[in-house]
């Protein structure tokens, strides 16, 4: 090196960039979780099963891996009937980036994807969600790589007007496959 006063410079340069480098992952690990949500609410009520299924939608608009497994639980009011506490078991997957976090197989190729949980977005969720979507932020979405969170949801207990379901953030989810033309045999 032909001006050594320069190597201090260089290594606090790359000291920086360190943080920024390892926050922007290309590839990611999967990481195998199982959770028991149990859900209590005072605006809705949900079954076991459809309490499952609003899990389900969450965990998939998060970033989640596709075979997300949502099953309704040890609900006393039985299947098909809301329920003051519904209970789900969870078992889903979830991107880490690759560094000192043990995982499911090889490192995938990953992104940031850019999360917005409203009413309606996605189509599943409606004003009655808020608590859910609330319960959901706290309880399961720290299992998620998550990034430049912006939590605006305000819930009214026992009314949905003025309820108002306003989170984004960002995930990190796997990258899609390609999608592969077909090509038709004359």
């Amino acid at each position: 090196m032909r001006n050594p006063a320069l190597l201090p410079a260089m290594v606090c340069a790359l000291l920086a960039t360190a943080p920024a480098l390892a926050d922007d992952p290309s590839t990611g690990v999967w990481q195998k979780h199982e959770y028991s949500f149990a859900f209590m609410g005072f605006t809705t009520t949900y079954s076991c099963d459809g309490l499952a299924d609003k899990l389900k939608v969450l965990l998939l608009a998060a970033g989640a891996r596709p075979d997300v497994k949502a099953y309704g639980s040890a609900c006393a009011a039985g299947f098909g009937r809301p329920d003051k506490l519904a209970r789900a078991d969870l078992t889903f997957y979830t991107l880490a980036p690759p560094t000192g976090v043990a995982g499911d197989g090889a490192p995938v190729n990953a992104q940031w994807l850019p999360v917005e949980l409203q009413a309606r977005k996605p189509r599943e969720l409606g004003p009655g969600d808020c608590e859910l979507v609330d319960q959901f932020r706290t309880s399961v979405l720290p299992m998620f790589t998550t990034r430049n969170t912006d939590n605006h949801t305000t819930c009214v207990p026992h009314q949905e007007s003025g309820s108002l379901i306003n989170l984004k953030f960002e995930a990190l989810a796997g990258v899609p496959a390609p999608k592969v033309a077909k090509t038709s045999a004359h």
